[in-house]
């Protein structure tokens, strides 16, 4: 069996372990341990308790774990590399990376710096922690895995095989890029917005929310447009985003977003790898981008009072 250490025990790296235990090795990673016995529920209500072993990094750099054939980043955006780095000393330079962080801002930066190779991986599953020994799987949707340029084709292959094994529907593609920034699309147009009213993705769909959720697209779609990212799913401009964004809050409707997690907790969000690449972008195309400018205002008056 290969090994998969799992960086960050977050509501996707808990969900990523569950799923890969019955077909791997897999090892938790965080500031501190977990329980070792710990539960999923699914998305039909059933509990599942399974023993997923968990460790923090000192732990590993003092002892002589066997490297693993993967590494999975699944923390924040803003603390990937600081993660990366509590690890770093115990990896061969030539392990794999597997980055699932929301946004566009560890994954070139990471990508340009690691000397092995570097996988990038975009998904709508659904999750959400309830306790140091427990996770929701909240609602399916796909997984795509490939690199940044296109170099570890092979690679991305075998990892979305396994993938797919274990639950997530996982495909290898040739074209990660654009699909982060539909994916940021996404996460641009749900998570402020759940965070800043206490929501879970469903309620978007109310006509107190939606009229924002559109808005939104409408910036992102624009911004899109200038960097040469194609609409999704073949179609065209503000109403193929708009179409996508709906699709995933209907998929994810019962979900509470990592954002809206944060919040709750009291930790600072994402807001600077979700919204900051599309204002950088919006500014250096001479956009405008209002809308999203006044969400990241909001969230970083909250973020003020934690």
């Amino acid at each position: 069996m290969t090994t998969h250490w799992i960086l960050g025990p977050g509501a996707i790296g808990r969900l990523l372990a569950h799923s890969l235990a019955p077909l791997a090795e897999v090892a938790v990673i965080g500031r501190r341990p977990l329980p070792g016995q710990q539960i999923l529920t699914t998305p039909e209500g059933e509990t599942r308790a399974q023993h997923l072993p968990s460790f923090t990094a000192e732990r590993l750099a003092a002892g002589a774990a066997a490297p693993p054939a993967f590494v999975h980043i699944t923390t924040k955006a803003m603390v990937a590399e600081a993660s990366l780095a509590s690890v770093a000393s115990v990896l061969p330079s030539s392990t794999p990376l597997v980055l699932w962080q929301n946004g566009f801002y560890a994954q070139p930066r990471i990508s340009q710096t690691w000397h092995g190779p570097v996988l990038c991986a975009t998904t709508t599953q659904g999750a959400y922690v309830t306790g140091d020994d427990s996770v929701v799987h909240a609602g399916r949707g796909p997984t795509l895995v490939g690199d940044l340029d296109n170099q570890h084709t092979a690679l991305a292959t075998t990892l979305a095989a396994l993938l797919s094994n274990a639950g997530f529907t996982a495909t290898a593609v040739g074209d990660i890029r654009s699909r982060l920034w539909q994916k940021l699309a996404v996460n641009a147009a749900i998570n402020p917005l759940v965070a800043l009213h206490g929501v879970r993705n469903g309620a978007l769909r109310d006509d107190a929310y939606s009229g924002r959720v559109i808005a939104v697209v409408g910036e992102v779609a624009t911004i899109l447009e200038k960097e040469g990212i194609a609409p999704p799913n073949g179609g065209e401009g503000k109403a193929a985003w708009l179409a996508l964004v709906w699709q995933v809050v209907e998929n994810t409707a019962n979900n509470k977003a990592s954002m809206l997690q944060d919040m709750e907790a009291k930790r600072l969000t994402e807001r600077g790898a979700i919204l900051g690449p599309l204002i950088e972008s919006a500014e250096r195309h001479g956009l405008g981008c209002e809308v999203l400018k006044g969400l990241d205002q909001e969230l970083a008056l909250l973020e003020a009072e934690f």
